[in-house]
């Protein structure tokens, strides 16, 4: 829905408003035309059901209004005595359209001053979570959305399991684009597994002014582009979701808009300079690690802190040198390593499939871990370690971005390539189309064409491009383990959610060893970890102590005030 057919909406709203309202107006005291001005009607409705102006401020923000309009239902009938029970389901079920027949069929007298004191308990009750609802959905979503790391794209900087806080106001808030939706949860209702919004109307994409714009190295939440999922975690090809409904990704950003990237042997270069992370940040690579005997003999020399990477250790084959380069490739193999008469591949989390098509076999002292660099160095020269080299995937393919022959990589050898920038324009070749149609096309709603060496946009053969958003290059610091703008490119500006701000706590053993969410009793507090910030320099520092003080300090504080307060 574009600007023109958003106000064609609003101003069909307001004709619907006026008729259903226009006698009750009137029975009030205004005037039956102050029903028809938008804004103004809104206004003069507070003062007839006795409500506060300011509400009208809440019937126009997206997702609070959709909470907002029934409470407007039941307040307005019950200022011309409905007060009964049917009478609130009514006006509740019909969507407000009980209210027409109010105003046409019924001979009402408007209750002027009416008490707005709840006439039972559970009314007391149901008028609290009511309101309760909207100020957390309103805090929900523009300011702070609480936020759980799923996977493992950015272990060891955060971790799964790790509870978050993230920070909706430092970019400056999204307004909601999906007009209709459940509160407070993303793209699924609990339970029962259904969509929790109905696609249309969609509003145009705006954004509340911020107080910072996005830096290189920062990490940051998205919506993420490529998400064709009905849920997360339940691959699903081909649901089609609104921009805000996408399942949210957090990853670093390691290119910002303008920016000239490049990856070599797994370090970014931005602009030709390598980029060099915040000292929190602890990227995590593969490494060939080599004992003199067989590797499993060797698990205790990894100590604790290494589990994951021991249990998703990836075991080496070897097969002739003359294998043909392409049989890797299209078994999606991983060359290790090679010599003047083997070469040394990894498979997907040892595919035995490819090991019998290759007729090779494993090498029993040989696999690939997953370390930080530190990590890695305290292993090397430790009794029975050959050596502890870092993996760099150099036989190039077409499973990363952009899909194309001409521009094959690998996840540690990429590009370089241009993040596009809004207002910038370039050369728009056969050559380059790869890198640019998914946003020409999908992002920026074009009709694109090749005839020839020629491209066509929207029917028209152009050779330059102007862009319309930003867009930002996003990473993961587990390198290897990251399904991140490698694999599906740029993130566009609109796609931006926010960045997290604290860990307010964290479990151990929140995911199996597939992947899928523990149950909770088996779920293990992270104590270093809980109310620590994400963000700044040094080790993060819990304030999980100094919390528990204040709360006791703050109980201790309340009993006495009240026990002197019952003894005056």
């Amino acid at each position: 829905m574009d600007a023109t057919q958003w106000i064609t909406f609003i101003l069909i709203v307001q004709v619907i408003h006026f008729l259903g309202t226009w006698k009750l107006y009137v029975k009030a005291g205004r005037k039956a035309w102050e029903a028809a001005i938008p804004v103004y009607n809104a206004i003069v409705l507070m003062q007839i059901i006795n409500r506060p102006k300011w509400w009208v401020i809440l019937l126009f923000i997206p997702i609070i209004n959709l909470l907002m309009f029934p409470v407007i239902w039941v307040e307005t009938i019950r200022s011309f005595g409905k007060h009964s029970l049917l009478d609130t389901w009514l006006v509740i079920l019909t969507l407000g359209f009980y209210i027409y027949y109010v105003n046409y069929m019924l001979d009402v007298k408007y209750v002027e001053g009416r008490s707005l004191e709840p006439r039972s308990v559970a009314g007391e009750w149901v008028s609290s979570i009511v309101f309760a609802i909207v100020a957390a959905t309103l805090v929900h979503t523009y300011f702070i959305q609480p936020y759980v790391i799923p996977t493992g794209s950015l272990e060891r900087t955060l971790r799964i399991g790790d509870l978050l806080f993230v920070s909706k106001f430092h970019y400056g808030a999204r307004t909601p684009m999906t007009a209709i939706a459940a509160p407070m949860v993303h793209d699924t209702l609990p339970l029962v597994g259904l969509p929790s919004y109905v696609r249309k109307p969609q509003i145009p994409y705006f954004r509340l002014p911020g107080f910072k714009d996005i830096k290189r190295k920062e990490i940051v939440v998205f919506s993420w582009p490529a998400d064709t999922v009905r849920q997360f975690h339940i691959r699903e090809a081909g649901v089609k979701k609104p921009i805000d409904k996408k399942s949210n990704y957090v990853k670093r950003c390691v290119g910002l808009p303008g920016d000239s990237l490049q990856i070599i042997d797994g370090f970014v270069y931005a602009n030709g300079k390598q980029l060099e992370l915040p000292d929190r940040a602890r990227p995590m690579y593969n490494h060939v690690v080599t004992v003199d005997k067989n590797i499993n003999n060797y698990f205790r020399i990894f100590g604790r802190e290494n589990l994951r990477a021991m249990v998703s250790q990836v075991p080496i084959a070897v097969m002739q040198q003359e294998r043909p380069k392409q049989i890797i490739n299209a078994l999606q193999l991983n060359e290790v390593k090679r010599d003047s008469s083997y070469v040394y591949f990894a498979g997907q989390i040892g595919d035995q499939r490819a090991i019998e098509i290759l007729k090779s076999k494993t090498v029993p002292n040989m696999a690939l871990f997953n370390l930080v660099a530190a990590e890695a160095k305290s292993f090397v020269g430790k009794s029975g370690v050959v050596s502890v080299e870092r993996f760099n995937e150099k036989s190039t393919h077409t499973r990363v971005f952009p899909h194309d022959r001409s521009h094959a990589g690998t996840v540690d050898n990429f590009g370089p390539f241009y993040v596009p920038k809004k207002g910038a324009t370039i050369p728009l070749t056969v050559s380059n189309l790869s890198w640019y149609k998914k946003i020409i096309k999908d992002y920026e709603h074009n009709t694109l064409g090749v005839k020839g060496n020629q491209v066509l946009l929207n029917g028209k053969v152009v050779d330059s491009y102007t862009f319309q958003q930003d867009y930002y290059w996003m990473m993961g610091d587990n390198r290897h383990s990251s399904e991140d703008s490698r694999m599906w490119g740029y993130v566009p500006e609109n796609h931006i959610v926010g960045t997290p701000i604290f860990i307010w706590m964290s479990f151990d053993n929140f995911v199996d060893a597939n992947g899928q969410m523990n149950k909770f009793w088996k779920w293990r507090p992270r104590w270093d970890r809980i109310f620590t910030t994400v963000n700044g320099a040094g080790q993060p520092v819990s304030y999980f102590k100094y919390f528990l003080i204040a709360l006791a300090a703050w109980f201790g504080f309340d009993y006495f005030r009240k026990r002197k307060k019952g003894k005056s």
